[in-house]
């Protein structure tokens, strides 16, 4: 390979790595890119489903208003670690289960398909109060995460 093409390759090497990891980043967005810390939120309401992944977990509720209507959220928490770290697991959110999620609204405030809400605390039937938000994420700091300073 003459000194031209090494150089060719090189740059196309470096021009793929920026394109990977600006998609990376792109992906894991922080709290304020999508979220209104200026809109906090209670949800009252059953679990529907819960996807267990990565970057972050998403927990689906059904909340019923005090008109009788039905609402489907997305309460976004942090990342699967995080959440087992804060002492929740595959095993804690139940289909059925009526939760109650402290939280933020997502900007956009479309419902399409779903109202979207970045989760800072879940109350579980028992009592339990466990967090479920990421810090260092630009959500407000309102005294739920014991690791804010």
């Amino acid at each position: 390979m003459n000194k031209k093409n090494l150089m060719m390759a090189a740059f196309a090497g470096a021009a793929l790595s920026v394109a990977v990891a600006g998609g990376a980043a792109l992906a894991h967005h922080a709290f304020a890119a999508e979220f209104d810390g200026k809109a906090p939120v209670l949800l009252r309401g059953k679990v529907t489903k819960v996807e267990w992944i990565n970057p972050h977990a998403w927990v689906h509720i059904n909340v019923v208003g005090a008109d009788g209507t039905s609402v489907e959220w997305m309460v976004e928490g942090g990342t699967p670690n995080t959440l087992l770290r804060a002492g929740i697991d595959r095993n804690s959110l139940k289909a059925g289960q009526e939760i109650i999620v402290r939280g933020y609204q997502s900007k956009d405030r479309l419902c399409r398909p779903a109202c979207k809400a970045n989760g800072r605390d879940v109350t579980f039937p028992d009592g339990k109060k466990l967090f479920m938000g990421s810090s260092g994420t630009g959500a407000p700091k309102d005294g739920a995460d014991a690791t804010e300073k």
